[in-house]
């Protein structure tokens, strides 16, 4: 049995990589937030926020591409199967294509009912369509990066999935600059460098797979398209994307039952959901490289291992996340401070601050089993933690809002961490039990 200071080094080694991977995910649209905002019009940059809004809301939605990919990569990688490594990605690659085909051949009717259903005024609306018009153009590609980032963290190339965030992101400030200040294209600069990117970053994903070993002239069409494989992937897909979804609509019930206390509310909030996110962007660099690690272990039918992955990363992302929790107990009001300057907001966002200290602690452990139950291949838990845990968020959110205001929103929040937290935590056991049940009957034999 290796020695524990080796795990957390492990851990480590991936998760720092990873943390910094996740904090570049949003530059994309920050950048184009921050250019559109130095356009002559208040129209563009609007038309670039309801267009960014569009293709994060879809780019989230097929997130299960990445998951699924990390986590039978990871397996078969432990399993020392590397063309089964090859199939896994290529399937998922496939199916990530044929999503982006979808989107392209149903994109005008795609981009108008979202504009339409967003709402906006002539000139932002014109401004949104140029925006997305464009950018769509790059979804095959966006798309196909998470099933290249999935597989480059399935075989623990962290800095290699770092490097591939820089240059994605390098490229689309280089050709953003040219294209507005240079050149003067406006929001259709913004969106050309955006659709640029992806597919710049398609490409050299690709390339850096084949650098790294990937044995693409293995990979056998008979077995890319089993109808095993691909029933399983799909399974996997589908109860990914329903738990994803249920996420999605926490926060969404959460934004709008803080709006119903008004304009003030509604902003202070807005505020305080970036300390999540800020939290979120360091602690899920922990969940990922427990995906990698625990897929491994299955894959190698490593009961010894599957421990101490667990040990390691939770001992790991628990002191981050208390390290998170005194910055926001210290900093708190310095950091809302920044998000704006009205007082007013300042001090209403300052009231609820205590319960974003808390929140870390709290959130580490379901964001920490998230990644061992993906890196697992359990999706069926996770889609079942998730729908209670949704139940259970949306029953406290009516019953503490009505008597404790805002602070019962926060206070549902909170317990819907907890939630996702203790239901998968009951399944933690089976988990260990069913992956590790035939390593177990062959030792003993």
């Amino acid at each position: 049995m290796m020695e524990m200071s080796y795990w957390y080094r492990r851990v480590f080694l991936l998760a720092i990589p990873l943390i910094l991977s996740n904090l570049t995910e949003p530059l994309l649209s920050t950048v184009d937030t921050i250019l559109s905002g130095h356009l002559p019009s208040a129209a563009a940059l609007g038309g670039v926020a309801v267009g960014g809004i569009l293709f994060n809301s879809i780019y989230w939605t097929f997130g299960f591409l990445r998951m699924t990919t990390t986590g039978l990569v990871a397996q078969s990688h432990g399993a020392g199967d590397q063309d089964e490594v090859m199939h896994h990605f290529g399937r998922a690659l496939l199916t990530a294509l044929l999503i982006g085909a979808v989107i392209l051949l149903i994109q005008k009717p795609l981009i108008s009912g979202v504009l339409t259903l967003l709402g906006a005024t002539a000139e932002t609306h014109q401004n949104a369509l140029t925006y997305c018009s464009i950018r769509i153009w790059s979804a095959p590609a966006a798309l196909a990066n998470y099933t290249i980032l999935g597989y480059l963290l399935g075989r623990q190339y962290a800095r290699t999935a770092l490097l591939l965030q820089v240059v994605i992101n390098v490229v689309n400030v280089a050709v953003a600059l040219t294209l507005v200040l240079r050149w003067h294209w406006g929001v259709a600069g913004i969106a050309t460098a955006t659709m640029t990117a992806e597919w710049v970053g398609c490409f050299l994903g690709v390339a850096l797979m084949l650098a790294k070993g990937a044995r693409i002239s293995h990979v056998r069409w008979s077995e890319l398209i089993d109808g095993g494989s691909l029933r399983r992937l799909f399974s996997l897909n589908r109860d990914i994307l329903l738990r994803t979804l249920s996420l999605v609509a926490a926060y969404a019930w959460f934004t709008r039952t803080g709006a119903r206390s008004g304009d003030a509310v509604l902003a202070a909030n807005a505020v305080l959901i970036n300390f999540l996110w800020i939290a979120g962007y360091g602690l899920d660099g922990f969940a990922n490289a427990t995906e990698a690690l625990v897929g491994e272990a299955i894959g190698a039918r490593r009961v010894e291992d599957f421990r101490s992955v667990l040990k390691a990363s939770s001992v790991s992302a628990f002191t981050v996340a208390a390290v998170i929790s005194l910055l926001y107990l210290i900093f708190g009001r310095q950091i809302i401070a920044i998000f704006t300057n009205q007082e007013s907001i300042r001090s209403l966002a300052g009231q609820f601050l205590p319960w974003l200290i808390v929140l870390p602690l709290v959130a580490v452990w379901s964001f920490l089993l998230d990644g061992v139950f993906i890196g697992a291949t359990r999706a069926s838990e996770l889609r079942d933690s998730m729908l209670i845990s949704l139940v259970g968020f949306l029953v406290l959110a009516v019953v503490l809002r009505a008597r404790y205001g805002n602070h019962g929103l926060w206070c549902a929040m909170l317990a819907f961490m907890a939630l996702r937290a203790i239901t998968l935590a009951l399944h933690l056991p089976g988990i260990e039990r069913k992956s590790f049940a035939v390593a177990e009957d062959l030792v003993e034999a």
